[in-house]
């Protein structure tokens, strides 16, 4: 006759993994036919009943007792699978490698003062308590845990804006930082793409899709799938696109999310557009605008998001990935380009190319008939490519190529203009072209670069060098005059073109939302630095830390008051007082 065995152990939490794997290891041992092992919800209770495990020893336990019940062949089987509960979850914490498991998430701090992250898997009662303390330490959060109040995460929000830090979640299933999966996460390569993103398997659909169509990630950052609901207003997605707008190493934004409230959605897009990076937005079953606005691309599926991305970092020249856009070195009115060609065909790439960066640039040869053309091209305007090769330029005097009188003279005249920041220029060798253009470029670019410092400015200048190493006018004592110059020196049209225009565009993009009076930034260094993290809840978690070599403390929580709500209420209130 079969024999049914319970044990009760009140305070005694472990998280739900530790009681699955003792559940297995019970139902290993000879005699045992079945077994329960909980904490006393009445949730948890059901799953007893379902399994008629649910005696009335078992039915009287409390949320936070810990209910252990062997069903066996026989009594002393039942027994003893009970007495072997200690031994069992003795092993499993001696596999940890811990020796020591602080109490309190500031004795784990101390003991890991590097550590910038705190998890939190703990029941959802306790778990914005958990997340408080941990902002009040200074820690960013990982809030894996469910069943917070909408409320709560407002609050938790509201206070990591005013420290300048992040809480990801809750329901936060999974995210990558610098290298470093946490909860639920798979191994992907680095790369230059950021991905932001409010649903947690969509986050690892994007990132395992990137990593397999040979693209990488610098970051992952989950926000909890009501981040960019009306009441939470897509606090971490903005903190997040912040984040990566100021981080050199991410080229190319992901952001996925189901489709967020009206307003939210709005707001949104303009921070994505103040990133003044290509960001691909897949918000699940929303009709977007249009295709493209700007820097901002919509897509329609995960996999089309993950493919769009890459091929935009793979778009972006290797010159280009390497560049860190300095806009400190300009004045606050400096926004505008122009660009003086010799060569109408490379003109014409430039227009076509700054399409992707600029919203409108004017010439004197537009792509378009009758749009955006120059009033008079001889006066700039905006942002500005000239074509000094087309006829109203070549009567009565020598092509730009052959004499660079002309170029030089309209050089001063951009220079000059406190709105130009960047100047492009085309210097194009060979048979029949100036024999040494770089000698007379040369001192007129330093001079243009010279008087722009004097008046508090600073005057970026770029040239492109068309020609071989065979040309009579000497490729690279070419290329050395101008660099000599103050010039940035390419070979490559695209490339220049494309630092240009990433450059203009930083330079004109809206400005990002400052922090309010009550929030600041979030340091970048949260996502440069080694993680290290502290770990409060789901023990695997740590395990997982390990496994990627990243320093973690595991915190032995347990409920505050054990578990009694008007005793944690009044430990609040004197922790609020003092």
């Amino acid at each position: 006759m079969t024999a049914i065995k319970v044990e009760i152990r009140s305070g005694a939490y472990y998280d739900s993994v530790v009681l699955m794997q003792l559940q297995r290891s019970l139902s290993d041992l000879p005699g045992v036919l079945d077994t329960g092992v909980i904490m006393g919800t009445e949730a948890n209770k059901e799953l007893l009943a379902q399994n008629d495990l649910l005696v009335p020893q078992a039915q009287a336990a409390g949320a936070d007792d810990l209910v252990i019940v062997v069903r066996a062949e026989d009594e002393a089987a039942a027994q003893g699978a009970l007495e072997q509960v200690d031994g069992l979850l003795t092993r499993k914490r001696a596999s940890d490698g811990q020796d020591y498991l602080p109490k309190s998430l500031e004795t784990a701090a101390k003991m890991l003062p590097e550590a910038r992250w705190v998890l939190v898997s703990v029941p959802g009662r306790y778990a914005a308590g958990v997340a408080r303390e941990a902002l009040s330490l200074d820690k960013n959060v990982f809030l894996f845990s469910d069943n917070v109040s909408v409320e709560d995460e407002v609050s938790l929000k509201q206070v990591a804006a005013e420290k300048g830090l992040l809480v990801m979640g809750p329901d936060c299933g999974t995210a990558i930082v610098n290298g470093v999966g946490l909860g639920f996460a798979n191994k992907v390569r680095r790369g230059p793409i950021g991905l932001v993103a409010a649903a947690g398997t969509g986050l690892q659909q994007v990132s395992s899709r990137v990593h397999q169509l040979g693209g990488g990630l610098t970051h992952a950052l989950g926000t909890g799938g009501r981040d960019l609901s009306e009441a939470v207003g897509a606090a971490t997605a903005r903190q997040a696109l912040d984040l990566f707008r100021r981080d050199p190493e991410t080229k190319v934004i992901i952001l996925i999310s189901k489709p967020p409230a009206a307003q939210v959605a709005e707001d949104l897009l303009q921070a994505a557009q103040a990133t003044g990076k290509p960001v691909v937005i897949d918000f699940i079953g929303y009709v977007p605008p249009a295709r493209r606005l700007g820097n901002l691309h919509f897509v329609r599926t995960l996999d089309e998001a993950a493919t769009l991305a890459v091929e935009l970092a793979a778009a972006m020249p290797v010159e280009e990935n390497g560049v860190s856009l300095d806009l400190s070195r300009f004045a606050p009115d400096q926004c505008y380009l122009r660009g003086l060609f010799s060569g109408g065909t490379l003109a014409y790439e430039a227009l076509l190319i700054l399409q992707d960066y600029l919203p409108a640039v004017y010439s004197n040869a537009p792509l378009k008939k009758g749009q955006n053309r120059l009033e008079n091209s001889l006066l700039s305007q905006a942002n500005t490519i000239v074509d000094l090769g087309e006829d109203e330029f070549t009567v009565g005097r020598l092509h730009p190529m052959m004499d660079n009188d002309l170029r030089i003279r309209r050089l001063q005249q951009e220079a000059a203009n406190p709105e130009v920041a960047v100047i492009l220029l085309d210097v194009v060798l060979g048979y029949g072209a100036h024999p040494d253009p770089a000698s007379e470029l040369g001192p007129a670019i330093a001079q243009a670069i010279a008087q722009a410092k004097e008046v508090g400015r600073h005057l970026e200048v770029v040239a492109v060098v068309v020609g071989t190493d065979e040309d009579p006018q000497g490729f690279a004592r070419q290329m050395e005059q101008l660099k000599a110059a103050g010039a940035r020196v390419e070979t490559n049209n695209e490339v220049a073109v494309r630092y240009v225009g990433q450059l203009v565009q930083a330079l004109n993009r809206p400005a990002s939302q400052p922090p309010t009076a009550s929030s600041k930034e979030v340091d970048l260094a949260v996502l440069q630095q080694p993680l290290a993290a502290i770990n409060v809840g789901v023990e695997s978690f740590t395990e997982s830390l390990n496994a990627q070599n990243a320093p973690v403390i595991q915190v032995e929580w347990r409920p505050p008051a054990g578990g009694n709500e008007r005793l944690m209420a009044i430990l609040e209130r004197m922790k609020s007082k003092s």
